[in-house]
């Protein structure tokens, strides 16, 4: 019982962190000052005059639309993007044995999977409003996507190589003795081109260019949400404080158990 115990506090620090994440996310979208790229390249040539270029340094949300001439091209699904993340992975079964309180055995079988490739690639693109466009580098964002791919193939290629649109890999067996591969699932999730996004981070004049960006302070996020501002808000609002009840609650079931086991003990 104390060991349950144990876990359960583990697991509730595991929360914390995870409740603590969701807060931050919440504060960095209600403390971001609303602006637009018109008003941004304004501030930007004033502080540009009055004390040089390259000193813009505001944190804001804007809202526009993903504009890219050159996109990315997703690696499975091969679809035009400015942000992808893909994974491959394998299911297989396995035999296993088990032995009861009497010391009889027995043999059964369980499934299971491994990654055993991912990727994320992501490039900086326009953000156009009505008033004109800002640069955005994604880099390290907290960016939302559209899931394009999951698909499982009943294949097993051992020896041979997968492949999937822009995606190959080479095996060279089995990947583990006993281990019978069923197949491949292949899932992939992008930032398209030529959606409307609120885009939250540290506006900067770069070499005249105002871009938005990852901030340096560690209570700041680089957010690029699907979503309206007020969904955004609502729906971190609402896992914040799921985490925060599930967090209490580990934390007060695991000390109970874990008194109750010493005594026990």
């Amino acid at each position: 019982m104390a060991i349950i115990g144990l876990i359960l506090i583990v697991v509730g620090i595991v929360l914390f962190f995870v409740q603590k994440n969701y807060s931050t996310k919440l504060q960095s979208i209600r403390s971001a000052t609303a602006s637009t790229a018109a008003e941004l390249q304004r501030i930007a040539g004033e502080i540009a005059t009055e004390i040089g270029s390259g000193n813009l340094r505001e944190y804001v949300k804007i809202r526009g639309t993903v504009r890219c001439a050159n996109p990315l091209i997703s690696e499975l699904k091969e679809v035009p993007c400015v942000y992808y993340s893909m994974r491959v992975v394998r299911e297989y079964e396995e035999d296993y044995t088990t032995r009861d309180s009497d010391g009889k055995t027995r043999r059964a079988t369980r499934r299971g999977s491994e990654t055993i490739s991912s990727n994320t690639q992501s490039i900086p693109f326009t953000l156009q409003d009505r008033s004109g466009e800002i640069t955005v580098n994604p880099n390290d964002g907290n960016i939302e996507t559209v899931q394009v791919l999951n698909e499982f193939r009943r294949e097993n290629v051992a020896g041979s190589a997968l492949s999937f649109g822009n995606f190959t890999l080479s095996l060279s067996g089995d990947f583990g003795s006993g281990r019978r591969t069923l197949g491949y699932r292949y899932t992939e999730s992008i930032l398209p081109c030529d959606r409307e996004v609120l885009a939250i981070g540290t506006a900067a004049d770069e070499g005249g260019q105002v871009t938005l960006r990852k901030p340096t302070a560690k209570d700041k996020k680089c957010i690029i949400s699907l979503k309206s501002e007020e969904e955004l808000s609502q729906d971190t609002a609402n896992a914040a404080k799921g985490f925060f009840y599930g967090m209490i609650a580990a934390f007060v079931v695991g000390v109970i158990l874990v008194i109750v086991g010493l005594v026990k003990g």
